[in-house]
């Protein structure tokens, strides 16, 4: 394998640039901006010097180093797994996650912290690039808890907002639920098959199917509850739209293109483990959580929440195709959706700083004549998004629907095209009454383009957003995950692969997104306020208010914890604390205040004790 050292320089140079902007140059802003941004190019030139080299499926697979050795059957090695999954992610962490460090640097620009701003970033990059290239879970867990440090970080950045503290624990803590079921999973992996390198277990699962036994489904279950937290599915979905209070660079690294997707990458790693009712789980699991996510993104009027919505429920389709054994289109439309999800997050930015941090939908309109280039770009993500043809999110939603459409899964399918002309209509909700109209606000009439250093990212973004589809990512991912039958070679004909592959998933497809549209026109090209309400009564209400979620889970599990922890306290402090470690603290006490009046300091009362002491020895020897 030629360039063996390039994997290892690419997961460590961002740890390096964390490690010298925290230690060296924290008070100069411009040179920590430089270090990590030079750290994530430099590690995609690499990236693409190492595929160059080597192609999407190298001769030697792996690369590691001895880590812990217990002298038992358990022996963890810190190793790099170079496939053509891996690589492909890597090219998404480095690539997407260099245009936004460009992005950032103009972006955060008047933030005094900008500096610690790019060393969280790092540090967020070196974590997620140590999931994609662990070989191993006890590898991936570490990295993946690393992840979850380094986004607590980025979403309470600006912690002087109490809303962005809450967050930032809200995601901690209901990440950590999901990982304590991760954390089993892998325990009952390793107690039964006595691995945990991905190959070896793959191998174990491939000679004996059974190998897991009655525990298979249980084991592959608990090892997802890890993706349902990582990647925000139901019921842990709620901490992903609040995590929106981070600076918007940090929605579109982490909750679009980079984190979120690690839930997805490790079910498609972890492919092996799963039975059928597993899958069966995951696959509903992940429609309802796309379902549920596109109806509460009809009423959202934070810009930013409306596409945070739209990525939970994106995520929603990826995880519902593994779940259909299909995890070349998940990581297809995971691919894809880096591109959009990100190019429309950084829009949204761009549309945030010529509003002079207005957020508020409501607050904008006719933004497309003061900025041009965010206006075509925005187009451009919500079209990919939506899945007109030929843009990159038509190409892989359209596997997706496909997939389902396969397996005979119908009722995933109709829900998979109702959610297509329901992402299409939040979509261009937000599109019209952003950019169309009039304008509602003072802030809206004084909105102005973005600088060079913000725009550049978004056409590069826009470009992959428009030919992602057709640049053969999806051939890419046949090599870790091969189907029977040839895919088209050709340009033109990948253009209509989809067309003559499965043809009612494309035409539905296409005919969601015009219903979608239309629909989207209809109501809000010239709206000043909101028709939808009105319209659907207390159904709007319950959308616009998430369903009740959190103020469900406020009712029930944090009221039933504080009720827990507040009877625990009181067994802590009047039972243990007064009955029984109280009274031999007291008793304690009161022997040592005893003692401590036989210490006078006086020569003669310790002479008489001493000869009283004499006395009392000499009796009892002489009473025998």
């Amino acid at each position: 394998m030629k360039y063996e050292i390039l994997p290892w320089l690419i997961l460590f140079l961002p740890l390096l640039s964390a490690a010298v902007i925290t230690l060296f140059t924290l008070r100069c802003k411009t040179t920590s901006s430089l270090i990590s941004i030079g750290a994530i190019v430099a590690g995609f030139v690499m990236t693409v010097v190492f595929i160059n080299a080597n192609g999407f499926h190298p001769a030697v697979s792996e690369t590691m180093t001895n880590w812990l050795n217990f002298g038992g059957p358990l022996q963890i090695d810190f190793g790099l797994k170079l496939d053509a999954l891996s690589l492909m992610m890597l090219l998404i962490v480095t690539g997407v996650g260099g245009a936004i460090h460009i992005y950032s640097y103009g972006y955060m620009d008047e933030d005094p912290s900008k500096a610690r701003f790019f060393a969280f970033l790092s540090l967020f990059t070196f974590s997620m690039l140590g999931i994609v290239l662990a070989n191993n879970f006890v590898m991936m867990f570490i990295f993946w808890e690393l992840v979850g440090v380094s986004s607590y970080l980025l979403i309470g950045f600006w912690y002087e907002k109490p809303s962005a503290g809450d967050a930032a624990k809200k995601a901690f803590i209901t990440n950590r639920l999901g990982d304590f079921g991760f954390l089993a999973g892998i325990l009952m992996v390793w107690g039964l098959l006595g691995s945990l390198n991905f190959g070896v277990l793959k191998g174990a699962m491939e000679t004996n199917p059974a190998a897991l036994g009655c525990c298979a489904t249980i084991a592959g279950l608990l090892v997802f509850c890890g993706a349902v937290g990582k990647s925000a599915q139901f019921p842990l979905h709620v901490w992903l739209p609040d995590a929106m209070e981070g600076p918007t660079p940090v929605s579109a690294l982490i909750h679009a293109a980079t984190m979120v997707a690690a839930g997805v990458y490790m079910l498609c790693r972890t492919l092996f483990l799963y039975t059928p009712d597993a899958l069966h789980v995951i696959a509903y699991i992940g429609g309802f959580t796309a379902l549920l996510a596109a109806l509460i993104a009809v009423q959202q009027n934070d810009i930013k929440r409306i596409i945070a919505y739209s990525t939970l429920s994106q995520l929603g389709y990826m995880v519902m195709a593994v779940g259909l054994a299909g995890p070349t289109p998940a990581m297809f439309h995971l691919t894809t959706h880096a591109f959009f999800k990100a190019l429309l997050f950084l829009s949204a930015g761009s549309v945030i700083l010529g509003m002079h941090h207005e957020q508020d939908i409501w607050q904008m309109g006719n933004l497309r004549k003061k900025m041009p280039i965010t206006f075509v770009t925005f187009l451009i993500g919500a079209l990919a998004l939506s899945g007109l043809w030929p843009l990159s999110g038509f190409f892989s939603k359209d596997s997706i629907l496909g997939q389902a459409y396969g397996q005979h899964n119908y009722l995933l399918f109709i829900i998979g095209v109702f959610i297509a002309g329901l992402t299409t209509f939040y979509t261009f909700r937000l599109f019209f009454v952003v950019f169309f109209g009039q304008e509602k606000s003072k802030a809206a009439s004084h909105a102005h383009e973005s600088s060079l250093v913000i725009t550049l990212p978004l056409i590069v973004l826009a470009v992959f957003s428009a030919i992602g589809g057709l640049i053969g990512i999806e051939g890419i991912y046949h090599y870790n995950f091969p189907i029977e039958g040839e895919q088209s070679a050709g340009f033109i004909a990948a253009l209509f692969e989809p067309f003559k592959a499965s043809p009612v998933a494309a035409l539905l497809g296409l005919l969601a997104f015009a219903i979608g549209l239309v629909a989207a026109w209809a109501l809000y090209a010239k709206a000043a306020t909101d028709p939808l309400p009105a319209k659907l009564g207390g159904m709007a209400t319950a959308m616009k208010n998430k369903f009740y979620f959190d103020e469900l889970y406020e009712a029930t599990f944090i009221r039933a914890h504080d009720g827990i922890a507040a009877v625990v306290n009181w067994i802590d402090q009047w039972i243990l604390e007064g009955c029984g470690i109280g009274l031999v603290r007291g008793g304690t006490n009161l022997s040592g205040r005893m003692l401590r009046h036989l210490q006078t300091g006086n020569l003669q009362t310790y002479a008489f004790l001493f000869v009283l002491g004499v006395s009392l020895v000499l009796y009892f020897v002489l009473r025998k």
